[in-house]
């Protein structure tokens, strides 16, 4: 491997610090979403393209300046907290110009892209970034130009004479920008391909990538000629995105379908003119950078007087309020002292105003832990609200486990955390808001929902993806022990989340499994856990089985109103695989379903059900099976407890519990809404561009020899 020249290892999970050396052969390096970590060995001033956003380097007086690499890594931690900004355009691949509607649209012409390269604004207002390389094509730009006007209703001309490509992954982010409601619009034309009207040779070609916003999937298999109508036609399409951590991840991904040598080589992957974001709020910023020192500025002498005036003012109104609050406080902090952080927190006044002061019209459910109820905050986010219950003193105890537990892990299939209220007796946690619900409900409940086969397939996959980032690439590890349909919920456009992580438990890396007391719901239950409280990952992995059962077949895993043969889900389907007859499992309301998939799905699913967990896969096996990347291992056997086993959707508290816990927990049913979630957002959640299981000692080897 000598003579490798480019090297392309983002979204791999790799971490440790950059190898002091790198082979003079190398001159293109793509290390975006990693956890890589430390300083910067000398080499990185010395290559060309080299992409190492995301990730979690040290940037201080005595490391190497890559400018701007500081603002685009985990977090995004440039104006964080303080923001900036509540608006960004900018002009794809082109000069700075003014649209027709006023807007000034940024230059992004003198960011010379390349195979991996990213440039971060002087203001730190916005950052582009791309992976990916034209293998066959001469584009050492990644910009088309056209000198065919465009056309279009409301559209400027002129800004779609330039166009940003990418052979694979390009981002934009907005930096430093006050939280709240978006809306961004994105826009296209297709001035490479010819009409397909000609019905020419050339007019074959075709251009799909998908659109993600905040790490969620908003258009798949996107067309720009076919959606605009044609070629040379322009296209707005504006997204309601929620920004909550101050920063906004456009991603356009290139997923390998299209054509990609037609009118000629490298013209394929995501194209786009402009891009422009406005809050759909009031902004309380300036939308302008810093004062440059030595400049006089009115606005600060007025500040300088106001804020000692203004802050005399509150120290008196502090000193009221101190004893009064003093002890509440103390007792707030012990609740959280085991955390080790501080979470993002809501006063309960606020809550009670997003909620309508927990008006029993926006209550979503109810159950031991305590009720739910839909809200809106201030900053326009809905937000669904879970309060415990007075008398709950099991729900104390899981209260500190969920806030433990989401805010370590992000994952495009976890439900995200927004914050918690601990004051006074007061204990809640706020969650994104999912508008359909869980899927038990759209499987057994809601008739409103249609649930093909491709929409159960993704449900299915990103379930699984879910757990292994929880089982694998999550620090710490965790087994979240209550994976059942009524934990997995829905957005906007179907893809799961992942939800209710109160009965979790974090894995210690060196040990084989955890004895402990069993939490979960029966029916869902891996034997060994249950029988003697031996947790381990395959226990998640046998709830999963039991969940892709009853995706395929549409049913609860037990039902008394069924033939006595088929009140259990899983022993109804062992018979059926048995007797050759597998695909009488599927769900009859699927008039269409690829027979080949189903087969392979449910030996997936009875693979992950195997009494013994040395016989069940891993949840990442599992991905691979799910999405027919390696083959299902044949040699299964019936579990022996099928016969015996009583299958009921009853949680298990009630008679096996935790130490601290005695009451028995019921199903909560959280509703949220894609709109502004982000897994992370969560950087590493978008599609992997090449997926390769690599160890920091090899990334050494690879980069210092060249392969």
């Amino acid at each position: 491997m000598s003579s490798l020249t480019y090297l392309f290892l983002g979204n791999n999970s790799l971490s440790g610090p950059l190898p002091s050396q790198k082979s003079n052969r190398l001159p293109t390096i793509d290390l975006s979403y990693n956890y890589l970590s430390g300083s910067f060995p000398q080499w990185v001033t010395t290559i060309s393209q080299l992409n190492l956003v995301v990730n979690n380097f040290t940037f201080d007086s005595s490391n190497i300046d890559l400018a701007g690499l500081n603002c685009l890594q985990r977090n995004f931690p440039c104006n964080r907290n303080t923001p900036l900004y509540a608006n960004f355009s900018i002009k794809c691949g082109g000069p700075q110009m003014r649209g027709i509607d006023g807007i000034l649209y940024e230059a992004d012409q003198d960011s010379a892209l390349g195979p991996a390269k990213f440039y971060v604004t002087s203001t730190q207002k916005w950052a582009v970034s791309n992976v990916g390389l034209f293998y066959d094509g001469n584009n050492p730009s990644f910009v088309e130009t056209t000198l065919t006007e465009v056309t279009g209703t409301d559209v400027t001309p002129e800004l779609f004479q330039t166009s940003r490509v990418s052979p694979s992954s390009l981002r934009y982010y907005g930096l430093g920008l006050e939280n709240g409601p978006y809306t961004v619009t994105l826009q296209f034309a297709e001035t490479v391909y010819t009409s397909r009207a000609t019905q020419t040779w050339h007019s074959l070609g075709r251009r799909v990538f998908d659109i993600y916003i905040q790490g969620n999937l908003r258009r798949k298999d996107f067309d720009i000629s076919k959606e605009a109508g044609g070629v040379n036609r322009a296209i707005k399409i504006p997204f309601k995105v929620n920004v909550t951590e101050n920063y906004l991840d456009i991603h356009l991904f290139w997923a390998g379908k299209g054509t990609c040598c037609i009118p000629k080589q490298g013209v394929y992957g995501p194209l786009i003119s402009a891009v422009h974001a406005v809050s759909d709020f009031t902004p309380t910023v300036s939308g302008l950078p810093p004062t440059t020192p030595g400049k006089k500025s009115r606005t600060g002498l007025i500040v300088g007087i106001a804020v000692p005036v203004g802050a005399v003012s509150l120290l008196l109104l502090f000193a009221v309020l101190y004893m009064t609050r003093k002890e509440s406080e103390k007792n707030d902090d012990e609740d959280l002292l085991g955390l080790g952080f501080r979470p993002n927190t809501f006063s309960y006044a606020e809550l009670r105003a997003a909620t309508e002061d927990f008006n029993p019209s926006n209550k979503l459910g109810v159950g031991g832990y305590g009720p739910v109820y839909k809200g809106t905050l201030s900053d326009g986010r809905v937000v669904a609200v879970k309060q415990l219950s007075v008398a709950s003193h099991q729900g104390k105890s899981q209260f500190v486990t969920e806030i433990a537990t989401i805010s370590a892990v992000q994952h495009r299939n976890l439900v995200k955390l927004y914050g918690c209220c601990i004051e006074g007796s007061h204990r809640i946690l706020v969650y994104e808001y999912l508008e359909n619900k869980s899927l038990d409900q759209a499987l057994f409940g809601r008739n409103d929902l249609h649930l093909d086969w491709p929409t159960r397939f993704n449900i299915l996959l990103g379930t699984a993806r879910g757990l292994a980032y929880l089982h694998e690439e999550s620090k710490p590890r965790i087994v979240h022990r209550d994976v059942k349909a009524s934990n997995i919920l829905l957005d906007a456009e179907l893809s799961p989340k992942i939800s209710d992580f109160g009965w979790a438990k974090l894995y210690d890396d060196k040990k084989t499994h955890l004895s402990t007391r069993v939490a979960g719901t029966i029916g869902y239950l891996a034997p060994e856990y249950a029988m003697s409280g031996r947790l381990t990952e395959k226990a998640d992995v046998f709830g999963f089985g039991v969940v892709a059962l009853e995706i395929l077949s549409g049913r609860p895993n037990s039902d008394d109103n069924l033939d006595p043969e088929k009140i259990y889900l899983l022993e109804w389907a062992w018979t059926l695989y048995e007797n050759d007859q597998s695909l009488g499992l599927v769900d009859p309301r699927l008039t269409e379903f690829d027979e080949n998939d189903a087969t392979r799905l449910i030996k997936a699913a009875l693979l992950c059900t195997q009494a013994s967990p040395m016989m069940r896969p891993s949840m990442s096996r599992a991905v691979a099976i799910v999405s027919g990347d390696i083959e299902a291992s044949t040699v299964m056997s019936k579990p022996s407890y099928l016969a015996d086993w009583d299958f009921k959707d009853v949680t298990t508290s009630s008679f096996l519990v935790d130490d601290d816990t005695s009451s028995t927990e019921s199903d909560v049913l959280l509703n949220h809404q894609l709109e502004g979630s982000t897994t992370g957002a969560s950087p590493g959640i978008d599609p992997a561009l090449s997926p390769v299981n690599v160890t920091g000692s090899m990334l050494t080897g690879i980069i210092g020899e060249g392969m």
